[in-house]
């Protein structure tokens, strides 16, 4: 359509030069009278007259066009927006606009670990995701979505479901000892709709299951300083499964609150109801603190039955009620902070105690005797360059309940990691880790004979990319 309106505007203003060197003394044009030619000129004008119109009207509607009739190269990097905009009906656009807001994202982590005691069975005692000794192994695969709310766009609800699967899935998701039906929900690492209300600065409402926050380290390998994780994130809830609201009182300070089933229980196993009291705080752009309170009871109220109710009920839900119940509440303070002394350089502390009591009161035949773990962990993390990092971390944990190990021990762990990071979304990385004890409680190359170290070298392979920027 333009080459044609560009031909004919060219045709039309030969012509009109034509006729017009002639009534000015050229060659005559042959067939025709003064009153004639002046007819044809009258016409000429006003046909020039109409194309230039809608020159201008496709010069309004569309840079690109206008060049091109005005026979300069086209800047295709112009936007046109009016013209497809005016294509486009407000249901596409709702779905165009609705898509850009979502992401998808996907991760890959896996490793090869040798331990130094080949221990029976080659398994990492006391790990949470590197289990496995001399094999080639799929910690986790993930698939993220998310549709994030944005209350300056208008939009205050969101929601975000992380699909896991692979050896951390068994480690981290659908214990039996605290989920009576843990198959429905082992692959569902986080699942939760978000609301955030117009009051004050916006309070965040989420409802679903969720990654603990209890802890400085998290699920996705990428966003942590080490390859391995430490005794206190194996140790500390994995997820909770309720309603937790996060309420802004300044641009630094924010207060938490949780109302949730238990620890790692997406289904109760009692009829109390944990809950959680924190706030975050940032006193300076480069440091974040957190502190974090948890109570709760985790000693379940029955056990799964047989199936001899007379009453039909669905798998798995055939209860025994335990009758009397342990009622002794679970006191959890956790504490961290993170600074970031320089763009390269990263530092970062944890404190942690940890105490339950299986009864609250003492009673005949009931021990109210508490056992509790305490500790802490430090971080350092320097940046080489913008492909290598190095980092380390010491931990020690006072398990004087046996609440982690199963043996009343002090647990120490020295880690030091190399970061490589290949290309964006391609992260290689090189561990050395020593785990010690005061008592014997490592597995070793003989059946039954237990060390009071471990050494282990990995590496880890870690692959991810989508559209969600920052930590996941």
């Amino acid at each position: 359509m333009m080459h044609a309106l560009r031909t004919a505007m060219l045709a039309a203003f030969c012509t009109a030069s034509t006729l017009l060197f002639a009534q000015s003394g050229g060659a005559p044009v042959s067939g025709g009278t003064p009153e004639a030619m002046q007819a044809r000129i009258t016409k000429l004008e006003a046909e020039i007259s109409e194309l230039k119109s809608m020159v201008r009207q496709m010069q309004a509607s569309s840079p690109a066009a206008a060049a091109y009739v005005s026979g300069a190269s086209p800047d295709l990097s112009v936007s046109e927006t009016p013209v497809r905009d005016a294509v486009l009906t407000t249901d596409d656009r709702k779905e165009l606009d609705y898509l850009h807001a979502t992401t998808l994202n996907v991760a890959l982590d896996g490793y090869y670990a040798y331990n130094f005691n080949h221990p029976v069975g080659r398994v990492n005692l006391l790990r949470a995701y590197d289990v496995l000794s001399n094999e080639f192994s799929l910690s986790q695969a993930s698939v993220i979505v998310e549709h994030a709310p944005d209350p300056a766009a208008g939009r205050r609800w969101g929601g975000r479901v992380d699909l896991q699967f692979g050896q951390a899935t068994d480690t981290l998701q659908g214990n039996p000892a605290n989920e009576p039906r843990p198959e429905i929900y082992r692959n569902i690492f986080q699942a939760y709709g978000t609301y955030v209300a117009p009051l004050g600065k916006g309070v965040t409402i989420d409802f679903g299951k969720w990654s603990s926050s209890l802890g400085i380290e998290g699920n996705y390998t990428k966003d942590q300083m080490n390859y391995s994780r430490s005794y206190w994130f194996y140790f500390l809830p994995f997820y909770h499964m309720g309603i937790r609201t996060t309420v802004p009182i300044t641009d630094s300070f924010a207060v938490n609150y949780w109302l949730v089933n238990g620890a790692n229980q997406v289904e109760a196993t009692n009829g109390f109801k944990d809950e959680l009291f924190g706030f975050t705080e940032k006193p300076t752009k480069t440091v974040t603190w957190t502190m974090n309170y948890y109570l709760g009871q985790e000693h379940p109220d029955r056990v799964v039955g047989d199936s001899g109710n007379p009453v039909p009920v669905q798998p798995g839900l055939n209860f025994v009620a335990i009758r009397p119940a342990p009622d002794g509440r679970t006191h959890i303070f956790d504490s961290y902070v993170t600074w970031q002394a320089t763009p390269k350089l990263t530092m970062a502390l944890e404190g942690d105690y940890f105490i339950q009591r299986l009864w609250r009161d003492a009673a005949p035949g009931h021990s109210s005797a508490p056992a509790h773990t305490d500790g802490g962990a430090a971080y350092v993390r320097y940046e080489l360059n913008p492909k290598f990092a190095v980092a380390t971390r010491a931990e020690y944990m006072s398990d004087r309940g046996a609440l982690f190990s199963g043996i009343s021990q002090a647990l120490k762990e020295n880690t030091v990691t190399l970061d490589y990071k290949v290309s964006d979304g391609f992260l290689m990385r090189y561990e050395w880790r020593r785990d010690y004890s005061n008592r014997p409680s490592f597995l070793t190359d003989v059946q039954g004979e237990l060390s009071k170290q471990q050494n282990t070298a990995s590496l880890g392979l870690v692959w991810w990319w989508g559209r969600k920027e920052g930590s996941w």
